[in-house]
Parts: C-alpha cells; sequence; structure tokens
C-alpha cells in the first residue's frame, strides 16, 4: 500500500528571503506540511485496520481527516513549487494571454487573487485554478485544506493564508504578506501545470 512522503524543498530555507524568512520556512515545511504527511499515513492505516475488522463506525472522521491531511499534503506541494527566488514579474505567451481572455487584465487577476487570499475566512488558500467544464482559468478560496473537491479544479498557484505561513514575521497583516508572493511565483512552473491541466482528458 503507497504511503506519501515529504518532498525536499527545491531551494534552502533561506532562499526566499527577505520576503519570508527561512525560520519561518524551515518551520512550514518541516513540521506543518510534514504533520499533513504523517496525518495521511496514519489515516490511511486507521482505514485499514477499520476495513480488517469491519468497523466502520468511525468512518465519518477518518474520510474528513485524510481529506484534510493529504489536501495539506498536495496544496503544500504545489506551493513551494510555485515560489522561487528568481519568481516575480508577470507571464507571457499563450498563458499570458489566457489570463487575459478569463481575466480582462492581469491586473484584474491580480487584484482578484489577492483579495481572495487575504479575506478568506480562517484558515485557507487562495487558488488559480483551471475549470476543465468551462475549460477557463478561475480564482477559488479553498477553506482549510479541502472545501473545494467536487469543483473538480486543478490548482495551478497557490497562496497559503493559514497563520503558520506568515504571522511570525507579518504577524496579523496578511495583505502585506500576500503582496510580498507576487514578487516570488514561479511562472514556469504554473504555466506547466497550466499546459498539463488544460491537455488532460475533457471532463
Amino acid at each position: 500500500m503507497g504511503h506519501y512522503t515529504l518532498p525536499d524543498m527545491p531551494y534552502d530555507y533561506a532562499a526566499l528571503e527577505p520576503a519570508i524568512t527561512g525560520e519561518i520556512l524551515e518551520l512550514h515545511h518541516a513540521k506543518h506540511h510534514a504533520a499533513y504527511v504523517k496525518g495521511a499515513n496514519d489515516t490511511l492505516d486507521r482505514l485499514a485496520e477499520a476495513r480488517d475488522k469491519g468497523d466502520f463506525g468511525g468512518l465519518v472522521g477518518l474520510e474528513k481527516t485524510y481529506a484534510f491531511n493529504l489536501s495539506g499534503h498536495v496544496l503544500h506541494s504545489i506551493f513551494w513549487q510555485n515560489l522561487s527566488a528568481d519568481g516575480g514579474d508577470r507571464p507571457d505567451g499563450e498563458f499570458g494571454d489566457a489570463i487575459t481572455e478569463h481575466f480582462g487584465s492581469f491586473e484584474a487577476f491580480q487584484k482578484q487573487l489577492t483579495t481572495a487570499t487575504a479575506t478568506v475566512q480562517g484558515s485557507g488558500w487562495g487558488v488559480l485554478a483551471w475549470e476543465p467544464l468551462g475549460q477557463r482559468l478561475i480564482v477559488e478560496q479553498v477553506y482549510d485544506h479541502h472545501g473545494n473537491v467536487g469543483m473538480n479544479t486543478t490548482p495551478l498557484l497557490v497562496f497559503d493564508a493559514w497563520e503558520h505561513a506568515y504571522y511570525l514575521q507579518y504577524r496579523n497583516v496578511r495583505p502585506d504578506y500576500v503582496e510580498k508572493l507576487w514578487g516570488l511565483i514561479n511562472w514556469n512552473d504554473v504555466i506547466a501545470r497550466y499546459t498539463a491541466a488544460k491537455n488532460a482528458a475533457d471532463f
């Protein structure tokens, strides 16, 4: 049975300073992301145990716990790849054209994703995603980690709005943290995800 593993970071913990301190990045990856990986693996084991015993009395809680931890693992794995010390600016070419087509302009898209991330209630994410049914880019808010599964979207660019991602550095001023993320975006990674999602089988 397959188990999940914590991915290596694609850069040193200090690589994104001063926008994100090495201390925050290390805690975020080595503690929080690692906890989601462990939680997903532990819950898989508990689900297997429930099947072996034929005891599904706690299934609802186990399914929610599994979804929470696995989604946390998936979104964080994307988040690390979405960022780069050499990131920022804005995309051009086909993807840049798609942003203009679906949002009116890059500035309008930037404002929408910034606002979605800064205003998500409680903990969650701001996400640029590919929506296959309408064949379009959308911005969505993901609450906690796993509230949008039914939309069948593919995340392309994710902004972590959980307090553990920024509080040690930015305190309660989430918008300042979100603004700094724009200077770190690895558009090559985002474009590769967009191309793969767009070329996938139709919904």
